[in-house]
């Protein structure tokens, strides 16, 4: 891959993880990221930052970056749209550069706005879904933002900020915050450590979540619950096989009582505890929570503050301004705000429509609505040539899984297999979209391999020619969990 033409778009984990591999194997990619700094969204930002930047250091990374820049088009050259949708084999030939006629371009603009063109035989696209795009709910006339006298932002505008302007803006103000998952429980725990009980952080709640303390229930890690190859046993699996589908169907009776009912009554019954004295048990199973990565753990004293005071819970599946603050269901009067902050998440599926310029591709990149998004591997769109994406599905472990999807891809790339062709492709992407709309319930195009990471990593493994078996027995193998240090030595074959 010496010569080829090789760009990554993004340097946060997926990036960073498919530069270093691409690095391996000779090819000197460019890698395009729009902010300043290594990016992406993470549990203690200022940590994993620090290890990024130690990890970008240690395997030559930084100076493929080219920080500032933003790719804000990109356009396939060199091979019709109506010629590309007929192929029966990915990139014409099934094979990572095509047949070499057709090639990307990528509109670039730096930070003076200043725009180029870069060519490209490859494009990685690492620009993950929770960031860049934020989610702003709408409303009707009058009853939105523009009502309110005060302040409103979204989760990302705070961010952006820095800890110390974002303490600065917040200090001595009523703040409203909405949302009740990772981003919100954030904000609200840092409105709480800098105002107390002064001035309380008002969370509207319109959906209930698991929010996690931690991973142990009653002592036990849940994670040999649901995340050893036995738990995924009890689980009906993509592409199984005849062996395996009987093996689902002789336990079928036993799946729903050991599985989606014991294991998440088991660890329920813990969690539930503090959640059952503010009225926030979810309607929702923890099995299906995890299955669709819809969790976030507590930051640290959530609950002793709410019991204090600093932080209050309104529940509501509405809400809307006025001049003095949030209206909520079943309250009298508004919530009196000096700032609102949406911790109402993102438009994932927005943002990488916008990379491309070709309707055509926008149109089909990320399917409808009543689809998962339509990746084979979750990586590879059956009708778009030589184009990858990393870091669009969810998983327990993104740093894990980013590397090791970056392994696969790269090996691809490096001629180590072929894809299947397109046709076959899309009967597996098909098989995935019943899996996550069985498991994930309403939360489908989530895409979380959570429940599945095993079997989902054996199948990349087997594609590279490595034996998925990592461990030494056969107990361990099927009670262990799995982590990355199973894979540290996984050397995907060459060409």
């Amino acid at each position: 891959m010496e010569k080829k033409r090789v760009v990554v778009v993004g340097a946060g984990v997926s990036g960073l993880a498919a530069c270093k591999h691409l690095l391996e194997r000779g090819c000197q990619p460019t890698v395009f990221e729009a902010d300043t700094a290594l990016g992406g969204v993470f549990p203690d930002h200022r940590q994993v930052l620090a290890y990024l930047d130690a990890y970008a250091r240690r395997f030559g990374v930084l100076g493929c970056i080219r920080f500032g820049h933003r790719v804000v088009g990109m356009e396939y050259h060199g091979v019709g749209e109506q010629e590309v949708d007929a192929w029966d084999e990915w990139a014409g030939n099934g094979q990572a550069f095509g047949s070499g006629a057709g090639e990307w371009w990528l509109s670039v603009a730096n930070s003076d706005g200043h725009v180029e063109t870069h060519k490209a035989d490859f494009v990685i696209l690492c620009i993950g879904r929770f960031s860049g795009v934020p989610n702003i709910p709408t409303f009707p006339v009058g009853k939105g933002p523009e009502e309110f006298d005060g302040q409103v932002i979204h989760s990302m505008d705070y961010a952006k900020m820095g800890p110390s302007k974002a303490k600065e803006m917040i200090k001595g103000k009523r703040v409203t915050v909405v949302g009740y998952l990772k981003s919100a429980l954030g904000i609200a725990a840092e409105c709480a450590e800098v105002n107390g009980t002064a001035h309380p952080c008002t969370m509207v709640v319109r959906t209930k979540h698991w929010i996690l303390p931690d991973y142990f229930a009653w002592g036990y890690h849940i994670s040999k619950l649901y995340l050893n190859r036995f738990s995924e046993l009890l689980i009906h699996k993509p592409g199984e096989g005849f062996l395996l589908s009987l093996l689902g169907i002789q336990i079928l009776l036993l799946q729903e009582p050991i599985n989606r009912w014991a294991f998440s009554k088991f660890a329920e019954s813990y969690y539930s505890i503090p959640m059952k004295k503010y009225d926030m048990v979810p309607g929702h199973s923890l099995f299906e929570a995890l299955a669709a990565c819809v969790i976030a753990i507590t930051p640290k004293d959530h609950y002793k503050r709410l019991e204090e005071g600093s932080i209050a819970l309104k529940k509501s599946k509405t809400f809307s301004f006025c001049k003095e603050g949030v209206v909520v269901e079943d309250e009298p009067s508004p919530i009196k705000s000096d700032i609102v902050i949406f911790g109402t998440g993102f438009k994932g599926d927005e943002k990488i429509k916008d990379m491309f310029t070709s309707e055509y591709f926008r149109s089909i990149v990320v399917g409808s609505t009543s689809t998962t998004v339509p990746l084979y591997r979750e990586c590879i769109h059956p009708k778009i040539p030589q184009l990858a994406v990393i870091g669009y599905s969810e998983s327990i472990s993104n740093l894990f899984t980013s590397d090791i999807r970056a392994k696969w891809l790269v090996c691809f790339m490096d001629g180590g297999f072929r894809l299947p062709n397109v046709a076959a492709m899309q009967r597996d992407i098909l098989e995935w979209d019943k899996y996550m709309k069985r498991y994930s319930g309403r939360y489908f195009r989530r895409s979380s391999i959570v429940i599945l990471h095993n079997w989902y990593n054996d199948l990349l493994c087997r594609d590279m020619g490595c034996n998925p078996r990592r461990k030494k027995g056969f107990f361990v193998e099927l009670f262990d969990v799995y982590g990355p240090g199973d894979y540290a030595d996984l050397l995907p074959k060459k060409e």
